[in-house]
């Protein structure tokens, strides 16, 4: 089994599982690119809630919160508190297990996965479109971003995906553009007649440029990002209940009227399809191409790539016009990308899901896989910021990281009884160093082994 093989299943997929590094090593590049023509490339359990149901349950609580009000208003002496307590509790207690299933979810498919190629993928998107769980609607719609937005555009335009994103209501959220409304529209100006304080937001305009698109220095300006918060005004979340749609809802008359220009190009007033054309030109600008190849090629390959493999994947963006799929295909037939040192330090998500894929654990316990990222430092849907986690070595290698990681790893070996020579063969071939596997074989007991494994510079290190 060669070296290629051990970089195909842990660099670019996410570690091998018992039997894959044999798969791949027959010819590893057609191995990984094989991963990109399954359909659908990710699957999830298709039995857990969509957003616009979770929606609508969340709908039904807030009706019922304010009926329960109204009745303590009405009559003060009715104990009308524990019932509103009840109501929010069992809220929180229904965002909160719809917050862990679908993380849960998305962990165990990815470990399982005979596509992790498909799932790292995922994983790169889902963090560059970052959203948290932060409040009640957003612990519950958070997860569903992922699923209904980056998923089933994972290796198809990058425009599409990008225009499914913004449209999200998890998203439209998060940046509180549900509420933007146009100073000019018909909604503002009522807005100001009767003092309600509504009007423009720029939250998510900025961050679709800074860091969606163009990234910070790809030369848009503070009146670009005004134009484009005017252009998606109007753009919010249908009402459950009130709304015959679900999902996102484009309200015109929250919509500022009127040319915009942005990056020098003008776009005519032309309600929804006004911001839609900017997302589209956004996704298929120069500096867009630069921004995620860069950061495609550091999540892949190593924090810091060289700038001919930048080149490459910038260039084969510009061709397909932002082709997930085609770029993606180059980066595998990169030279660049085959680099014998493993130079890219795993995030905790990575270290978590590459132990359990190498050890062949096929029982999980939500509890038990969410409970391992918070020690670790990277709960999902917990960023705190539009920004995402970072996955450069420099933010996940200090010492109270490095002990928290001994420690999981060791609570790991004590767990699963395994013959840790075996493992190495099957996930690591003789790729390991020397000094590595002497370490390992001579340890005291098997429990040692595995954590020193665990431990090791190689499954540290992608």
């Amino acid at each position: 089994m060669s070296l290629h093989a051990s970089i195909a299943t842990n660099r670019f997929g996410l570690g091998a599982k018992p039997s894959e590094l044999k798969a791949a090593s027959k010819n590893p590049k057609s191995w990984l690119i094989s991963q990109l023509n399954v359909t659908p490339p990710v699957r999830f359990n298709s039995q857990l809630p969509h957003s616009s149901e979770i929606s609508q349950k969340l709908n039904e609580y807030r009706l019922a919160k304010k009926a329960n009000k109204k009745k303590s208003q009405q009559n003060p002496m009715l104990d009308q508190q524990s019932p509103m307590l009840t109501k929010q509790k069992k809220e929180n207690n229904y965002n909160r297990k719809i917050l862990r299933q679908l993380s849960s979810d998305a962990l165990v498919q990815s470990i399982t996965s005979d596509n992790s190629l498909n799932w790292r993928l995922f994983d790169f998107f889902s963090n560059h479109f970052s959203v948290s769980s932060s409040g009640p609607v957003m612990a519950a719609l958070s997860p569903t971003l992922e699923r209904e937005a980056i998923a089933p555009n994972l290796l198809g335009q990058f425009e599409q995906m990008l225009i499914a994103v913004e449209k999200h209501p998890a998203m439209l959220i998060y940046l509180n553009n549900e509420k933007s409304i146009g100073p000019n529209s018909r909604m503002g100006k009522n807005s100001r007649k009767n003092n309600k304080g509504r009007g423009l937001n720029e939250n998510l305009a900025r961050e679709i440029l800074e860091l969606h698109t163009l990234g910070v220095a790809g030369g848009y300006q503070q009146k670009d990002v005004l134009e484009l918060a005017k252009a998606i005004t109007g753009w919010s979340v249908a009402r459950p209940g009130k709304d015959k749609d679900s999902g996102f809802k484009f309200r015109s008359y929250g919509h500022e009227p009127g040319d915009r220009r942005i990056l020098g190009k003008s776009y005519k007033n032309n309600g929804v399809k006004q911001g839609e054309q900017m997302l589209i030109d956004l996704a298929r600008h120069p500096s867009t191409a630069t921004y995620i190849c860069s950061k495609l090629a550091q999540h892949f390959i190593c924090d810091k790539p060289p700038q001919s493999l930048i080149d490459k994947l910038t260039a084969r963006w510009h061709v397909s016009q932002g082709n997930i799929k085609a770029v993606m295909i180059e980066l595998i037939q990169a030279t660049e990308s085959w680099h014998e040192q493993s130079q890219k330090f795993k995030t905790p998500r990575e270290y978590v899901v590459s132990t359990l894929r190498m050890l062949g654990i096929k029982k999980f316990e939500n509890k038990y896989l969410l409970g391992s990222l918070q020690a670790l430092g990277q709960m999902p849907f917990n960023a705190g910021s539009p920004a995402g986690y970072s996955d450069q070595q420099h933010d996940w290698d200090g010492s109270s990281a490095l002990m928290a990681k001994i420690e999981w790893s060791s609570m790991v070996a004590s767990r699963k009884k395994v013959n840790v020579e075996k493992v190495m063969k099957y996930s690591f071939a003789d790729t390991l160093t020397d000094s590595s596997y002497r370490s390992i074989i001579r340890a005291e007991s098997q429990s040692q082994a595995l954590t020193l494994l665990l431990m090791s510079p190689e499954f540290l290190r992608r």
